[in-house]
C-alpha cells in the first residue's frame, strides 16, 4: 500500500503569488504524489497493493485567496481517477480521501481564529474540524480487504460539507 499525503496551504489570490510560491506548492502537493506512486507501482502490481492520495475537498471546488493550492489538489483527485483507470487491470486500486478542514499544525492558526471557526462550524454539518484520526480511519478503510471493489473514488471526509449547495443556513 502506498499513502501519498504531503501538502502545504499558502494563500492568497494569484497576482499576489510568486512563481516560487507556485513551484512551491506544486512540487510539494502534486510532484510528491507523481514520483512516490511512480518509484511504487511496479511493487504494487506485483503485491496487488493500492495507492490512497491524500487530496482535499479543496481539489473538488474552489475556495476564496487559494488558488494555488487547488490547483494542486484539483491535479490530485483527477491524477487518482487516472491512475485508477490505467492500473485496475493491473489489481491495483487507487483512491483519494479529500478531507475539510483538520485539526493539524498546518491549521493550528485557522482554529485559533474564533470568528473563522464560527463561519465553520455554520458550514460544517457536524459542527467541527475532523481530526487527524477520523481520516487515517478513511484511508484504512480504502486501503483494506473490505474495500476491494472501490477505485477512482474521491471521497469527501468534511463531516457533511460537500451536503451543501453553498447557501446560509436558514434557520
Amino acid at each position: 500500500m502506498l499513502v501519498n499525503n504531503a501538502g502545504v496551504a499558502p494563500t492568497g489570490r494569484i497576482d499576489e503569488a510568486s512563481l516560487d510560491d507556485w513551484r512551491a506548492i506544486m512540487s510539494i502537493d502534486l510532484d510528491g504524489v507523481f514520483y512516490c506512486t511512480r518509484a511504487a507501482i511496479h511493487h504494487l502490481i506485483d503485491a496487488q497493493g493500492s495507492i490512497v492520495n491524500v487530496s482535499s475537498v479543496s481539489g473538488l471546488g474552489g475556495d476564496w485567496g487559494m488558488s494555488l493550492y487547488n490547483a494542486a489538489k484539483g491535479a490530485v483527485t483527477n491524477f487518482t481517477r487516472a491512475l485508477a483507470m490505467d492500473h485496475g487491470r493491473d489489481g491495483v486500486r487507487v483512491n483519494a480521501v479529500c478531507p475539510s478542514l483538520t485539526d493539524t499544525d498546518l491549521t493550528k492558526d485557522m482554529l485559533g481564529d474564533e470568528q473563522l471557526m464560527t463561519r465553520f462550524r455554520e458550514r460544517i454539518p457536524l459542527g467541527q474540524a475532523a481530526k487527524p484520526d477520523d481520516i487515517a480511519a478513511v484511508i484504512a478503510f480504502l486501503a483494506s480487504e473490505d474495500a476491494r471493489f472501490v477505485t477512482g473514488v474521491n471521497l469527501p471526509v468534511d463531516g457533511g460539507l460537500s451536503a451543501s449547495n453553498g447557501q446560509p443556513p436558514q434557520a
